[in-house]
């Protein structure tokens, strides 16, 4: 969208946050940049050249605007409904990867060179892989600096930079500002400090309906992994550095994030598989127009709108889960989900008591004995063939999967069919477009609203809805009175 001027000019004008995260605007004469929705007077449109991402202002030597800063909007939506390199790219950078593994562990993931990843990313965002991390640990280090005590040399590493002067010099470039600087003009807050609990606030773009969204993560919880508790939406996390424990609770502009962390550098990637979980990059204007032309989900759209797909923290996790729900209902998930945490999760400790585990790794579940799963016999070998594929690293599902690849692996394996393998690319890969007509409460609620009753047919008439048939989904269950589709009480 960077590209189109006149466009980006008009949205500046009207200060619409809706376009916070596709675009940034430098403004020549202050050689600051700042998101479409900034407060302060637009500048004249002769004064004005804008930026994909960030990172490329940056790399253009302009600084952040200390009154809308930009370095905290909301994603870009483009990165979660599509699965190109470049997507899956920054899904990956945002996970954390080139900071742990360089650009050479990035490249190996997506299957690319090096050169190609830097030419690819360079072309659409103007900025290659090392710079983009250096925007996110900045924010990160933003984010320590204002909302914890600890001292900035370990400010510094925990939030990815390999040495304190470092840290020091892209702070002043970024911001304008020292470390010092920037702690003492953020607000005073209660709560975290140097025993890694964080209190942050997760943008989106409006609207947001927390209904399906937390409903469903509450109604699906797995006991000692997952629970709701005075509001929030609790769970344990599994982290590259070590486990955490995350609360999130819906507000009307954003969501509040109470994170607890064992080792404060899986800041980053705590939050953003956050961000994932809850579907808070998506675009629900754009979405919701869609789906409005078609006079049947009309209705729905606009009773409520701007719902979200409920995705994971966790990709393999959420494939196990799916298994264990195969042919039951969701109180039985529930059970056998928990009996596997209670026999095979690791222990953790919750300060305010509930969660108990992290959720089995499929290393852990690869050695079970089989007998003990209490299935039927196809369904065993369905679970116990999936682990294995996981733990050997036959099948890898994450940011970075291909989905129409991914599919066909799970398609390839032993009791996947359409519907475990379409709801796995849906909540656990991603695919806004993921589909889901055998599905009995699609076909329900289908068959009420005079829609195609057969799925060939009902997916013949969802053509129109593309490329978000995910979120037509979640329409579609919320004609239902199941609990995933209300916020509890």
């Amino acid at each position: 969208m960077h590209t189109d001027t006149e466009r980006c000019v008009r949205a500046v004008r009207s200060k619409d946050a809706r376009f916070d995260g596709w675009f940034f605007t430098a403004v020549l004469t202050t050689r600051i940049y700042c998101r479409p929705s900034c407060p302060v007077v637009p500048p004249k449109p002769e004064n004005m050249v804008f930026h994909p991402s960030a990172a490329a202002c940056q790399q253009a030597g302009f600084r952040a605007c200390k009154r809308c800063r930009p370095d905290t909007s909301p994603g870009s939506p483009e990165w979660n409904q599509r699965a190109d390199l470049v997507a899956r790219a920054m899904r990956l950078i945002a996970d954390g990867v080139v900071d742990r593994e360089g650009v050479p562990g990035l490249a190996a993931r997506l299957g690319y060179s090096a050169r190609q990843v830097e030419r690819q990313l360079l072309a659409e965002l103007g900025a290659g892989p090392l710079a983009l991390a250096r925007a996110q640990r900045a924010q990160t280090a933003r984010l320590l600096i204002e909302t914890t005590t600890l001292p900035m040399a370990q400010i510094a590493f925990a939030a990815g930079f390999a040495s304190v002067r470092t840290f020091n010099d892209t702070v002043r470039e970024v911001f304008a500002l020292s470390p010092s600087e920037l702690r003492a003009r953020a607000p005073k807050r209660q709560g975290a400090s140097t025993s890694g609990a964080l209190s942050l606030r997760l943008p989106f773009r409006a609207p947001l309906n927390p209904d399906n969204l937390f409903g469903h993560l509450a109604a699906t919880a797995v006991p000692g992994v997952e629970e709701w508790r005075d509001g929030s939406y609790r769970r344990t996390l599994r982290l590259p550095y070590g486990h955490g424990i995350v609360a999130l609770t819906p507000t009307p502009d954003h969501i509040a994030c109470r994170l607890t962390l064992s080792d404060l550098r899986d800041l980053t990637v705590a939050s953003s598989r956050c961000r994932r979980l809850l579907d808070l990059d998506a675009d629900p204007v754009a979405i919701d127009e869609q789906l409005r032309t078609d006079p049947v989900l009309a209705p729905l759209v606009d009773k409520a709108p701007g719902r979200r797909v409920p995705r994971t923290v966790d990709e393999a996790e959420f494939a196990i889960r799916a298994v264990l729900g195969q042919q039951v209902s969701t109180a039985a998930a529930r059970t056998h989900a928990a009996r596997l945490v209670t026999a095979h999760g690791e222990p953790v400790d919750d300060p305010e008591g509930g969660l108990t585990h992290l959720f089995p790794a499929p290393e852990a579940l690869a050695a079970l004995d089989p007998e003990t799963l209490a299935m039927p016999r196809t369904r065993r070998t369905t679970f116990t063939t999936l682990v294995r594929r996981l733990a050997d690293g036959d099948l890898h599902l994450g940011v970075e999967s291909d989905w129409p690849q991914a599919r066909a692996q799970l398609l390839a394996l032993p009791g996947f069919g359409p519907w475990t393998a379409d709801v796995i690319a849906m909540r656990a890969l991603g695919d806004p477009d993921a589909f889901l007509p055998t599905d009995l409460g699609v076909r329900r609620a289908a068959r009420e609203l005079g829609l195609p009753a057969t799925p060939a047919a009902l997916t013949a008439h969802a053509a129109a809805w593309r490329p978000w048939r995910a979120y037509a989904v979640q329409y579609l269950w919320a004609t239902d009175s199941h609990p995933i589709n209300f916020l509890p009480v």
